[in-house]
């Protein structure tokens, strides 16, 4: 009789980039796999990015191809980790050849939020003083603000979240735009008790279109990893999915990366998607900005069909100026 030897349950390894955030992610991550496949093991790997290192440019001068994701990606195509956890908006629309998005998890919200000095707690965004200093190292947040608000100051901010908040305390700014998302998850926002709060103002979508995939985590690993491609459906979300694939797809139809002014919103209700996206100069002077709206699983064929739509409003007009100046150093 032939004894049949089984082999050792799989050990699979996560990697995530080593701030506080991306370490809350990729936890939850693990947290969440770990529940639905107690036999695996699942290790969590860190490594710095390019993102991380370069703390004192602004995004949009270094360029945003993987900013925050190739030494991730680097990784996995050498074995060395097996997925990884990203926030979606720093994903790129166009990964490199041997990987994939394996799965997009439900989304915390998607808003922009705007964090206040302690001096001006009783203020909203628009009652701040003319001249308050605004920080931000987003373009598509930097454009729309400017568009609203001209009389504002804007300043670049750049380092981890916890870092930002601290030079905020400091005086160096007067409020701060951050992703609602990121403050959720360290606990800094309404309906986490007891701890600190930060969230002082959700921007309404008529104020700031939020950045693509944002409030979305990303996993990405290698294409031909099947096994590992079936185990990560536990933690996909599928409106989620459909929504963020709306806005990749517009994107990588505009050719933008992150660091462009480009915003949009989704809302699926029952089987229909409604995609809304603008495409905005810097200086928040020319503005364009459109909605479409289809079927839920129809979600990449609707965000070609939005950039097509602004694209003829005069949207890549706006983007080829924008990259001149990007590409001048401006």
């Amino acid at each position: 009789m032939t004894s049949v030897v089984s082999s050792p349950p799989r050990t699979i390894r996560i990697g995530s980039r080593k701030s506080q955030l991306a370490l809350v992610q990729t936890y939850w991550v693990q947290e969440q796999l770990q529940k639905s496949y107690p036999d695996i093991t699942f290790e969590v790997h860190t490594m710095s990015t390019q993102g991380d290192k370069i703390l004192d440019v602004a995004l949009a001068k270094i360029g945003d191809k993987g900013l925050f994701t190739k030494e991730l990606e680097v990784g996995m195509l050498n074995q060395e980790i097996d997925f990884a956890v990203h926030s979606l908006k720093d994903l790129p629309t166009n990964l490199p050849e041997g990987l994939t998005l394996a799965a997009i998890t439900e989304r915390e919200n998607p808003a922009d939020a705007l964090v206040v000095h302690e001096k001006h707690k009783d203020k909203q965004i628009d009652t701040l003083p003319e001249g308050a200093v605004i920080g931000t190292s987003s373009l598509r947040r930097l454009a729309q603000l400017r568009h609203h608000f001209p009389h504002f100051t804007f300043k670049d901010v750049r380092g981890n979240l916890i870092t930002r908040l601290a030079k905020l305390d400091a005086g160096e700014y007067d409020a701060l735009i951050l992703a609602a998302a990121g403050l959720e998850r360290l606990g800094m926002s309404d309906g986490c008790a007891g701890l600190h709060l930060r969230v002082h103002q959700i921007l309404p979508k008529e104020i700031s279109l939020h950045a693509v995939g944002q409030g979305a985590l990303g996993i990405e690993c290698r294409a031909d990893d099947s096994e590992l491609l079936s185990l990560l459906k536990a933690i996909e979300h599928p409106q989620t999915r459909d929504r963020c694939l709306a806005e990749r797809s517009f994107l990588r139809s505009l050719e933008g990366g992150c660091q462009v002014p480009i915003g949009v919103n989704t809302e699926i209700s029952g089987e229909n998607l409604t995609l809304t996206g603008i495409v905005a100069s810097i200086d928040g002077q020319k503005f364009v900005k459109d909605t479409v709206t289809g079927q839920a699983n129809n979600a990449e064929a609707l965000g070609i069909e939005l950039a097509e739509q602004l694209r003829q409003q005069g949207a890549q007009e706006i983007l080829s100026e924008i990259f001149a100046v990007i590409q001048r150093g401006s």
